[in-house]
């Protein structure tokens, strides 16, 4: 039976060891933590970052059928180049009837400066001619008045030679009557006394003439005055006809507007590109109804690329624009890239979603925003597409 002394195990030389790896193992990790701590001064890395690039929808600016789709995906295109064509039946119907409008909008522009014109040289010819009646008026009633006078000198006169003639008819009757002179004499007598009465009958009549045309004179004056007014309204009917011109050139521009918004919808039947680039997901067939609000191709310029590295809000203190890049991209095996920091956003990039965080609200939960930097390449790759991971390193010391 085994005695006390053989149940008590003898010290073991191997557990002296013990401490000598626990030691070595403390002075692995202090020098990991140290090689860490001092390769990771200066720099700030994060893998949270991708390749951008200019990425445009391509869509329709006017609604129409598709007639041709004239380029496939990821091909190249150059500025100009026709990827869509539209039916542009409608749109030709259109523009035609929009410069047949505007054929007889200067028609009706042109007749109307004719008309300014017309009425110009008739608005001066009228008031001549009213001058003219005014004046020629005044000489008819200046010349009726000296009619009037010298009527009225004639029956003066015809009066006093009737009276001369009655009396030597009396006379000549007396002595007649007498026996002093013979009959004859008083018959000759009588025959001056009645042409003295016709001739002051006729003197009266005269000036009854006269004064009637005085009347008639004085009428057609007034008329005239009356046309000259009419005539002298110069400005107004000028502006009246200059008016009707203003409104036929507001047609002629109306018109022309018509006209160029009909040729730039014809001319947008024609889907073209607006940068050099690839076509990347086209969604366009031959016979489908294309609008502005359905995008048909979207159309990527890879002669500019740059990146967006997503860095916490805890590792911007030192990132500033300017500061030494190097990338690595894991669809890129030609080694890392260089670059330098172009700029931060100026707001987290939770802010700017969709549907922002609101802290105001519920249990509040400290998270760690991150703020997209951008980062431009040293140079342009043909290999790189938007979208691509990247881990990228900022110097922050430099």
């Amino acid at each position: 039976m085994a005695t006390e002394e053989t149940l008590v195990p003898p010290d073991r030389k191997p557990r002296k060891k013990a401490p000598l790896v626990a030691g070595g193992l403390v002075t692995v990790a202090v020098g990991v933590a140290a090689f860490i701590y001092i390769s990771g001064r200066g720099k700030e890395n994060t893998d949270d970052a991708q390749v951008e690039a200019h990425v445009s929808p391509v869509a329709a600016r006017v609604s129409g059928q598709v007639k041709k789709v004239l380029v496939q995906d990821n091909q190249h295109v150059k500025v100009g180049d026709v990827l869509v064509e539209l039916d542009d039946a409608d749109f030709l119907v259109r523009s035609a009837s929009t410069h047949a409008d505007l054929a007889a909008a200067q028609a009706q522009y042109h007749a109307a400066q004719a008309t300014l014109e017309l009425t110009k040289k008739q608005v001066e010819s009228n008031l001549a001619i009213a001058r003219g009646g005014i004046a020629q008026a005044s000489a008819v009633s200046g010349s009726t008045q000296s009619q009037i006078d010298q009527a009225k000198a004639d029956v003066a006169a015809s009066v006093s030679r009737n009276s001369l003639a009655k009396t030597e008819y009396a006379r000549t009757k007396k002595l007649v009557d007498s026996g002093a002179v013979p009959v004859s004499e008083l018959d000759a007598r009588s025959d001056a006394l009645a042409q003295s009465e016709a001739n002051l009958a006729a003197a009266r009549a005269r000036v009854s003439i006269a004064e009637s045309n005085r009347s008639n004179s004085s009428g057609t004056t007034e008329a005239a005055r009356g046309r000259l007014l009419i005539a002298q309204a110069v400005p107004e009917q000028i502006a009246v006809v200059a008016a009707q011109v203003e409104v036929a050139k507001a047609k002629v521009d109306q018109a022309q507007s018509a006209v160029n918004q009909a040729d730039l919808n014809l001319g947008y039947t024609k889907i073209r590109a607006e940068f050099e680039g690839n076509v990347s997901k086209r969604n366009v067939e031959p016979g489908q109804l294309a609008s502005p609000d359905r995008a048909l191709m979207a159309l990527v310029d890879t002669r500019e690329e740059w990146i967006v590295a997503n860095f916490k809000e805890t590792q911007l203190a030192k990132i500033r624009p300017g500061q030494r890049v190097k990338i690595e991209i894991d669809g890129y095996d030609g080694g890392k890239l260089d670059g330098k920091v172009d700029s931060l956003q100026a707001g987290t990039g939770s802010r700017f979603s969709l549907l922002p965080a609101d802290n105001a609200s519920g249990n509040f939960t400290k998270v760690t925003q991150r703020v997209p930097v951008k980062i431009l390449l040293a140079k342009q790759l043909d290999e790189l597409r938007p979208g691509m991971s990247a881990d990228v390193t900022v110097y922050t010391a430099e």
